[in-house]
């Protein structure tokens, strides 16, 4: 591979990088949303929607790790 390619690939694996950052803090947002709801509150379709969204984020974030680790094993090749 040559140099300018290995550039653009560290471009985009900073760029994936910081969507996972992005996500990361909304995730950990949301839960801090969803734990200091009352009980009554998480229980419901509020609770619902809240775990929903944070289902998605760290299976958004666990897919972004993955295609970090498959970029890097990219770019050390």
């Amino acid at each position: 591979m040559n140099k300018e390619r290995r550039k653009e690939i560290a471009r985009a694996l900073a760029m994936v990088e910081e969507a996972k950052s992005i996500l990361e803090t909304c995730r950990d947002e949301e839960q801090d949303y969803f734990d200091n709801m009352p009980e009554s509150f998480q229980a419901g379709e509020k609770g619902d929607v809240a775990q929903t969204a944070l289902d998605a984020l760290d299976e958004a974030v666990s897919n972004l790790d993955d295609v970090v680790s498959s970029v890097g094993d990219v770019a050390n090749a």
